[in-house]
């Protein structure tokens, strides 16, 4: 199997991962549900890196957005893509990009460069998310932040610390060592 057809595979893997993982959510009080979305994210761009977890995560918007049930709570359709919480699910991209950017260029101490990617990529996600939740719903920015952000901090970080702590091992699957070398050159 040639390097184009490995990467698209892996790619297509990742998108199916995001797309098993992301339903499953738990609906707290108000608009955005806790979900498993950002774990298999943040994964997707530490394992394929910057550009193809990037690529994966938008063909995971694609796939929801055309209506195949793969948002949270097993939801699709553009009027949630656009709807309340669509900036979080277009902060996904940038959430897949700095996770992988940061960890595939690190020398040395990978584990940290993962964890700052994955802050940053949150970061954005949330500034993205809370902007385009304000709005839609013109709730004040106090009322956001205790919305849509203060309450998934906690459960944001144990992700974080999941990803860095998988990666590592999950590098180490021969097939995936081969598609990242191939791709280096």
């Amino acid at each position: 199997m040639n390097t184009k057809t490995k990467e698209m595979a892996f790619i297509a893997l990742m998108t199916a991962v995001i797309s098993v993982l992301a339903p499953l959510s738990l609906p707290i009080v108000g608009e955005v549900p806790i979900s498993m979305a950002t774990f298999a994210v943040m994964l997707a761009g530490v394992l394929l890196g910057s550009k193809n977890g990037t690529i994966a995560t938008a063909l995971y918007l694609v796939l929801g957005a055309i209506g195949v049930p793969v948002f949270a709570g097993w939801s699709s359709g553009a009027g949630i893509l656009f709807g309340v919480t669509g900036g979080y699910l277009f902060g996904y991209l940038p959430l897949a990009f700095f996770s992988g950017f940061f960890y595939e260029r690190a020398k040395q101490n990978r584990i940290a460069a993962c964890f700052i990617g994955m802050l940053i990529g949150t970061a954005v996600l949330y500034i993205l998310g809370t902007v385009w939740f304000i709005a839609v719903t013109q709730m004040d920015i106090k009322g956001a932040l205790l919305a849509c952000v203060i309450p998934f901090l906690p459960g944001d970080l144990i992700k974080m610390i999941a990803v860095a702590a998988i990666a590592p091992q999950m590098e180490k699957i021969p097939a995936l060592q081969q598609m990242k070398t191939a791709l280096q050159h």
